[in-house]
């Protein structure tokens, strides 16, 4: 009896016990969700999140999707404007272009091949469309068939590979994401072909919202652990300003460490990027688009740029960048305190452009001399700039500076914002000698240019010293 009644007892406690210590756990983590407000991060966790990002400062954005099947022309016909918004400048229905989807078999796609490219060309980072706003998915997502696995020829999940060359190679990765849906009939109203996307109003926005949008985006997050969402379409009427706030946290709570743009809310300033008034958005950075801010800024911003006239790719559009521009541009982005995302547009066929490679191959021996002046460093306090054709840098947490001249220098080069160190010695990089210079507290910093020296496109000077 004694026996009975103390195994009866210890039963009693052990189910007690982890009734109770399931209770705790429960209210534990509901206390944790409840206490995890990602708008109210505090600065120093901001600034540790946005830490590499910000000491990346140079990744490539790719448009790639249906689009670039028909490639500018439907019909026939040269359709205006970018090659990704043909469905909407031609005013293709869905029907008709989902037959370019059914088309879509890039057999030539080799991820291996892009992210190679990318570290060559001196990119830290990688942002590429998962789904652009014709709502066709480049990933198997579990909630629709009009994805590159169920809907295309190629089926083939189009993001898996890149993801796992990207890591390779050392490239972090990053999506891009519509938040507006050409294709989903929920989303219509204010995006489809034939309607004025700023015009009507779907009433049932929410639930594409709230059963599509979310639901997709929590498939990305846990199949591909991207380190960047990067979100478009966001200036429709059906999205609001509390569904920017809501979706924000929603990704955060997915994965805390995720960078996330500011087209996520609506409080971008149009193709400026930034955001236009004091009130509160989310989002993590500015994203000024086919533009170079006027001046430095104090917050974080990414000038999103193409090479030629279109992100997605258009099969005569031969207006392209030269090296030295795309080159000026990083340079010119850094000193401000920006990151350059610039886009490539793959073919149908899965193929980056030559035009596109040469440009990225000359921008990585121009990085493979003078990277150290870009990658980690930081705006000047005071100048980030003198006259149109020198732009300055510097290392973090160290007294290096970088004079970066955009235009060749010849005899001599006088630098008014730098003092260098005493019996220091100052540096063109790429020149294995050091260069003979004076200072002069009325006249500035002289620095001899040496008669034969080697580099193009722009020239870099190390110092080591204090900015004045």
């Amino acid at each position: 009896m004694k026996t009975k009644l103390f195994t009866n007892g210890l039963v009693l406690l052990l189910v007690l016990f982890s009734f109770s210590c399931k209770n705790n756990s429960q209210k534990k983590a509901e206390q944790e969700d409840e206490a995890v407000d990602y708008l109210k991060e505090s600065k120093e966790d901001f600034d540790q999140r946005m830490n590499w990002w910000r000491e990346a400062c140079f990744g490539m954005f790719i448009h790639w999707g249906v689009y670039a099947v028909p490639a500018g022309v439907h019909n026939g016909e040269k359709i205006n404007g970018i090659g990704e918004w043909i469905q909407k400048h031609g005013a293709i229905p869905i029907e008709e272009y989902e037959k370019y989807a059914k088309q879509f078999n890039p057999t030539e796609y080799n991820p291996s091949d892009w992210a190679k490219l990318m570290k060559k060309a001196g990119m830290k980072y990688l942002v590429i469309t998962s789904k652009h706003h014709d709502g066709f998915s480049l990933w198997d997502s579990k909630i629709s068939n009009y994805d590159a696995v169920d809907f295309a020829p190629i089926g083939k999940d189009l993001l898996k590979g890149l993801a796992e060359a990207c890591k390779k190679e050392g490239i972090k990765f990053g999506l891009y994401h519509s938040i507006m849906d050409w294709h989903h009939p929920n989303a219509q109203a204010n995006s489809a072909p034939k309607y004025d996307f700023r015009g009507v109003k779907n009433e049932k926005f929410p639930e594409y919202y709230e059963n599509y949008l979310k639901p997709q985006l929590k498939e990305l997050v846990d199949n591909y652990d991207p380190e960047i969402l990067w979100f478009d379409g966001e200036w429709i009427t059906d999205y609001t300003h509390e569904m920017g706030l809501d979706l924000y946290q929603y990704v955060r709570s997915l994965k805390p460490s995720i960078i996330i743009n500011n087209r996520v809310d609506k409080g971008r300033n149009g193709m400026a990027g930034m955001n236009r008034d004091d009130k509160f958005y989310a989002g993590d950075f500015g994203t000024p688009e086919q533009e170079i801010l006027a001046e430095a800024s104090t917050l974080d911003w990414e000038s999103c740029m193409t090479m030629n006239k279109t992100w997605g790719f258009k099969s005569y559009d031969e207006d392209w960048k030269s090296s030295e521009t795309l080159v000026h541009n990083l340079v010119d982005i850094t000193a401000k305190g920006g990151n350059y995302l610039l886009n490539v547009g793959p073919t149908a066929a899965g193929l980056i452009p030559d035009p596109s490679i040469t440009r990225l191959e000359k921008m990585g021996e121009w990085l493979t001399v003078n990277g150290e002046a870009i990658y980690a460093t930081q705006k000047l306090e005071k100048n980030y700039m003198q006259g149109e054709n020198i732009r300055f840098t510097k290392k973090k947490n160290e007294d290096n500076y970088y004079a970066i001249v955009l235009e060749k220098p010849k005899n001599e080069l006088i630098l008014k914002n730098l003092q260098p160190e005493k019996n220091s010695s100052i540096q063109l990089l790429g020149h294995d000698q050091p260069l003979k210079w004076r200072y002069d507290e009325n006249t500035g910093l002289k620095i001899e240019i040496p008669k034969t020296f080697p580099g193009e496109i722009a020239w870099t000077f190390k110092i080591v010293g204090k900015e004045i």
